[in-house]
């Protein structure tokens, strides 16, 4: 598979896809909330437009979502070397080049379109993050009109006969660097390229702005857009402080709980200022001192710590600590030794990407060993087989056995505070319940 017929179906990618696939799916994110999936039409000519926030786990977001082997594009630079390049073209990607990449380059760039023709044309469905590059704020920044070019030069090129889609796609992550985190993935209602067709004919620059612009405006309707770059930190932390115990839902999803949030907020600033400035302010005071005596946020909404139900975690603690050593294997090796590995990026927004990355490859060589190690130990061969299948099982415990120990070290912490009468604690508290009184406001603040 190389860039000549990149958009035939490949055996070996459909099994390196399964398999990525599952480990995203299952390990590396405790839960994939997809919503939208029936604005896609397979029989469609679709180009995806998702945001970019998130480095590799965007493209992996999209891909592990949509059926089918879709095609990607990405920047030159990463396919100079020929084994790079072979290993990226049989990943289905193909280059795009820009003027940093030298002039004589951009000749290239025909060759390239051709094949997103026969891409489209071939109905793979064509992937491109119109921000251009990453960047890890809940915002979606200029879109570049690349996107628009090719989707209008591809259906010009067919004669106006493909009828190409565009999908907005929303992508959200409840962290961006942590592992067994929530995605979400939102795909929009598509955008009729052809409603453009006669204004492109006209006037080809025009046409590319108006259909950047409604992109632009579809992709917000879906994913989380914070505007404010001076508020930009007390508004995001709001979200997790307000909605952090909804990530896991489904039926009203954290993501659109978060849009209805900063909508409020807007509207908010612009008929009382004040109290805008005041709920941004305790937002970080919130996430300042919950930090300093090491608390979460979910600690804070309990309105009791029985010592009944703490005693009764201990317990539970006690008794599957035997568990949490045998999934202790599995998340040492696989969870956390990559994070040995990242240290030295920069970038946070690889963290991720470098984790995944990591991890899939451990697996894909240490997982076949422990088959072998279980068959050779245990008999019978039932026996053996529950004992692998068992480890990944054991993994996930091990990870929420954690979790569950932090909460109820967590209770006993707060419990402590209370009878102590900590004064940071009692300040915490107090600016925590305002906090939340204002926002419980704010929806009635918009009917006025």
């Amino acid at each position: 598979m190389g860039r000549g017929n990149i958009e035939k179906y490949s055996s070996g990618y459909a099994i390196l896809k399964h398999l990525a696939g599952t480990w995203h799916d299952n390990i590396f994110y405790r839960k994939i909330i997809v919503l939208g999936r029936e604005n896609i039409n397979p029989d469609d000519h679709l180009i995806f437009a998702p945001n970019h926030q998130n480095a590799l786990m965007d493209a992996l977001a999209v891909l592990f979502t949509l059926k089918g082997q879709p095609v990607f594009l990405a920047r030159a630079d990463i396919f100079k070397k020929k084994f790079i390049a072979s290993l990226l073209y049989f990943l289905k990607i193909l280059p795009v080049y820009r003027i940093r990449d030298g002039y004589s380059s951009l000749k290239e760039n025909e060759d390239i379109f051709n094949k997103t023709i026969d891409v489209i044309k071939n109905k793979n469905g064509l992937v491109i993050l119109p921000e251009g590059d990453h960047a890890g704020f809940r915002r979606l920044r200029q879109l570049k009109k690349g996107i628009c070019r090719v989707a209008f030069q591809a259906d010009e090129a067919s004669n106006f006969t493909l009828k190409i889609k565009i999908i907005p796609v929303g992508i959200e992550y409840s962290n961006y660097t942590r592992v067994r985190q929530v995605l979400s993935v939102v795909y929009g209602k598509p955008i009729e390229v052809s409603e453009y067709h006669q204004l492109y004919r006209e006037n080809p620059e025009k046409a590319l702005t108006e259909l950047r612009n409604r992109l632009s405006s579809e992709m917000k309707r879906i994913m989380v857009h914070i505007d404010s770059v001076d508020d930009y930190e007390a508004i995001d932390e709001l979200r997790s402080i307000v909605n952090g115990k909804y990530s896991d839902d489904i039926r009203f999803p954290k993501l659109f709980r978060d849009r209805i949030l900063i909508e409020n907020l807007n509207n908010l600033k612009a008929v009382d200022p004040e109290k805008y400035n005041k709920i941004c302010s305790l937002s970080l005071q919130v996430k300042r001192m919950t930090g300093e005596l090491d608390l979460d946020y979910r600690l804070l909404e309990k309105k009791k710590h029985s010592a009944v139900w703490l005693a009764a975690g201990i317990a539970v603690l006690i008794i599957t600590f035997p568990l949490f050593l045998f999934g202790s294997i599995f998340t040492l090796t696989f969870l956390s030794l990559p994070e040995l590995q990242i240290r030295k990026i920069k970038d946070l927004q690889f963290h991720s990407s470098f984790k995944y990355v990591i991890s899939l490859f451990l697996a894909l060589i240490i997982f076949p060993l422990y088959l072998i190690l279980a068959f050779l130990f245990f008999t019978p061969v039932w026996l053996a087989l529950a004992i692998f299948l068992a480890i990944p099982l054991a993994g996930i415990f091990a990870w929420n056995y954690r979790i569950l120990f932090r909460r109820i070290t967590g209770g006993f912490r707060i419990r402590k505070y209370m009878s102590g009468k900590n004064p940071d604690f009692v300040a915490l508290m107090k600016n925590y319940r305002e906090l939340m009184e204002l926002v419980s406001g704010l929806k009635d603040e918009r009917k006025q």
